[in-house]
Parts: C-alpha cells; structure tokens; sequence
C-alpha cells in the first residue's frame, strides 16, 4: 500500500526581553543555576504574576508577520502537570483564547531530489503565549539537579496545522520561521540553548484518504537536522508497524541522534490531561486595533519581500538572493556596500564567496566582521581603477579581515598597486623572452596557446602586480 505522512509542528521560541514574563528576573543565559529567581517565578504563596507587555508586542508582531489574526481579548490559562522544574505545579499558558489564531505562510523550495522550485502554504492553527519551566540537568551518577533561572521566562508556541507531507517540507517551514524570528529581532534562533525548539506530531495514512491516522508526538529535536532524520525514520517505523499488520500506539517519543531512533517516552496527554482553568490573577489580554498598527508599522522587510526585491531590483539570481537574504544583518550589508559600490551583482559574488569564506574561519557573525561596507566597497573600486589585480584584491582582503585595516593603507604599505608602466614591463618581458627560446619558437610556430605560459610568468616576476592586459599587448607585440 501506498503510504503518505501527516505532519503538524509544535514550535516554541523564547521571546528575547531582558525581564521574565511576569516578574523582573532576568532571562540571560549562563547564569549561576537559581540565581534569576523570586517569589514570582517560583510560585511561592501570596506572589502574584505582573504580564510584561514587551512580550506581549514581539509576539503580536510574530502574529502579523505570519499573517495570523490578533485576538482582542484573548485569555491564559493554568496548564496543570507536576515536574520538578515547575515550581508552581502549572504553567501559565493560554487556551481557548489564544493571542493569535488562523496564519498561513507561502513559501517556495526544492523538494527533496528535485531541481524544480515548489510553491506551496501552510496554514498556522494559533500563537500563544506562556512562560517556561526550569531545566533539569540528569548527572551520570543517577542524581538530578533542577536549575530554575530559565523559569518564567516568555515563550510563544507556534503550533501548524497537519499540512506538512514530508520531512523536507517540515524543515523548509522551520528554515523560514527560524529567518522571520530573526529578522523581527524577537527570538536569537539558538537551538542548542533551548530557545528555539520544536516538537513533531507525525502518523501515516494511505494516499488518498482523508482521515489522519493515529499521530506520535517527537520531542528532544534541537536542531533542523533532527527534525528531519527523526521524521524520516519516524515515518518508515510506522509503515513498517503498519504493513506487518500492527497498529501505531498514540505517544511521546524521544529522538536518539546516537542510534538514529526514536524511543518511547510516555503515552500521549490530551488537553483535558492537564486540567486547564482560567488564570485568576491575570485580566484578558487587550491588544487594540491602534496598538496593532504601531507593531504592524514597526515590522521589517520580511525575508521573501526582501529575496524578491533584490532579484527584480539588483539582477541578482534567485539562489544567491536567498542566501543573502537568510539573516538580516548580512542583508544589510549588501545593501550597504552597494550603495557605496554600485554592482550589485559584483558585491553577491564576493559576499557569497570571500566575505562568507572569512566569517566562516573566524566563526564570528557579519555584526563584529573587520571589514565596514565602506571598506569592502573601497577595495572593488580599486579593482575597478586598475590600481590592484582582482587576486590581489582578494589577498589583501584576507588582511583585512584580520586586521581591520582598510585595503588603500595595506596597499600602500607592501607596494602591491598594479604595474602598468610599459617601460619597466617592457624590460620584464624581454628577460623571460629570451630565457625561453624554445617556447618562442613553438609560439611562432602555431601554438599561440603558449601565450598563458609567458603571461604567468610575468606575473610570477611582478608578484601579481603587472596590469594583465597590458602584459598581454606588450607580449604579443614582442612574439
């Protein structure tokens, strides 16, 4: 029979303010463990929550951004499970009232061995809002230590509706958000701290039919690799269950990168499991319609409006506009040195090749790179001027990216601007002329190929800096 997967996304992100979501602790990371506690966040008797409204403005702007309606009101609620890192014994979240409800994204990518771009939507169920639990920390020794800083800290779920048909699509949907985040300036997109993080709700059913099978839920995915191999092997596991005639248990299951499986966790909760009730210590959220348009007002560019712009608008081709464009300050570095340097199309190419070679070595982000715009344009305008070869360009951009030096002060000081001076070429040339008789003769003879061979050694001699069509003229006026 054949088969095709089901796939919904639970994606939470912690929102990048200083305070907690209900106190003024605060959310940074890497602090001695209980450290960023109060009262508050640790539900101690007669503490009560205080909602922090710059949370409520980055997760709004998420709404809009994914093209989700704003609820006004909407309602939290208390989600009713114990586990030692939640101090209260519930979470505050939000239920039947979410903050955000009914988005769609449209997005354009490769299916997975295929060459041929794709549209296609996927619709968003609800955002809300909610604060996090602690972190517990499971030692080799059996013990188990709670850290409770990251408690109270904001949090939007981000929950899709089951329109996802495979692995691919799910991470091209996750690749996308990850850019908006980002681009917003409301969640930093780091997996590996815990705050970006995704769970996978997955079943199969045969192609064609419309009810959805029994679904497992996948935790512990973080990062867009996991989720990709965990579907992948999630989806043949349960094919197989199927095919041999076994049913599909509904469950929690855990991704084991270190077998490449997926384990079982815990059966599944549903939401009466957690027993939700109206938070009494917390009015309606009210987010009215002149609120709403400061924050729409407020939004960036969005990374397929800006994709789409520079490839109607610099000329630059569609693969290169998507990588230019994933992280918003790297986009704005382009847009900076092209108004500096006006080739846009010049600038990608050296974006894409020697600026992402050096911030790759350095691991550093575009934001502490050495090398200004302004510096970077400086350079290609000496190329352009025939002052420096476009190889020594790229030389001497690998010393600016090291030392913060502009390309004129490096130039300058190890002599490298290009010679063009026909008088001293002149006696160059003849010197390596008559060192290579046989080649002389073998270039008269008909092999004008060897023209390369005379040029290379010319600019052996002149480390690089002989101008190459002046070396070329002055080389075949000489043969």
């Amino acid at each position: 029979m054949d088969f095709e997967a089901v796939i919904g996304l639970e994606i939470h992100a912690q929102l990048r303010t200083e305070s907690k979501i209900f106190c003024r602790c605060s959310t940074r990371y890497g602090d001695p463990p209980n450290t960023n506690t109060c009262p508050v966040c640790l539900g101690l008797p007669g503490a009560l929550p205080v909602l922090n409204r710059r949370a409520v403005a980055m997760a709004v702007k998420v709404g809009l951004a994914l093209n989700c309606r704003i609820n006004s009101p909407s309602l939290f609620a208390r989600k009713n499970y114990f586990y030692p890192d939640l101090p209260k014994g519930f979470q505050i979240s939000q239920f039947d009232l979410p903050l955000a409800e009914e988005g769609r994204v449209d997005l354009k990518f490769r299916e997975q061995g295929s060459s041929e771009l794709v549209e296609k939507g996927f619709r968003l169920n609800r955002i809300h809002m909610e604060d996090d639990a602690g972190k517990s920390v499971h030692n080799p020794g059996g013990d188990t230590l709670v850290n409770l800083n990251r408690t109270g800290t904001p949090l939007i779920e981000i929950v899709t509706e089951a329109d996802f048909r495979s692995s691919q699509e799910a991470y091209e949907f996750l690749v996308y958000l990850r850019r908006v985040l980002l681009y917003l300036e409301v969640c930093d997109g780091n997996m590996e701290e815990g705050s970006l993080r995704c769970d996978a709700n997955v079943s199969i059913r045969p192609r064609g039919q419309e009810a959805f099978g029994t679904k497992t839920e996948i935790k512990n995915l973080n990062s867009f690799r996991f989720v990709k191999k965990a579907l992948d092997y999630e989806i043949e596991r349960q094919i197989k269950v199927v095919s041999e005639g076994g049913r599909i248990s509904q469950e929690t299951r855990l991704w084991d990168d270190a077998s490449g499986r997926t384990e079982v966790m815990r059966s599944k909760e549903e939401s009466h499991d957690y027993r939700y009730f109206p938070e009494p210590d917390l009015l309606p959220v009210v987010v009215s319609e002149h609120w709403q348009e400061q924050l729409r007002k407020e939004l960036p560019e969005l990374p397929d409006a800006r994709r789409d712009r520079f490839v109607s608008g610099y000329g630059i081709e569609d693969e290169a506009a998507l990588l230019l464009t994933a992280e918003k300050p790297v986009a704005d570095y382009f847009e900076q040195t092209v108004r500096a340097y006006d080739n846009p199309v010049l600038v990608a190419n050296w974006m894409i090749g020697e600026v992402a070679r050096e911030l790759k070595q350095t691991e550093a982000g575009i934001e502490d790179f050495k090398v200004p715009p302004s510096n970077l344009a400086a350079l290609l305008k000496m190329v352009d001027d025939n002052l420096i070869s476009g190889k020594i360009a790229k030389d001497v951009f690998t010393e600016m990216a090291s030392t913060g030096e502009d390309a004129e002060s490096i130039v300058d000081r190890k002599g490298l601007k290009q010679i063009s001076d026909t008088g001293e070429l002149e006696g160059i040339i003849e010197a390596i002329i008559s060192s290579n008789p046989d080649k002389v003769e073998a270039y008269r003879g008909g092999k004008t190929g060897l023209i390369g061979f005379f040029v290379g050694q010319v600019m052996q001699q002149t480390r690089g800096q002989a101008k190459p069509k002046v070396v070329n003229e002055l080389l075949r006026e000489k043969l």
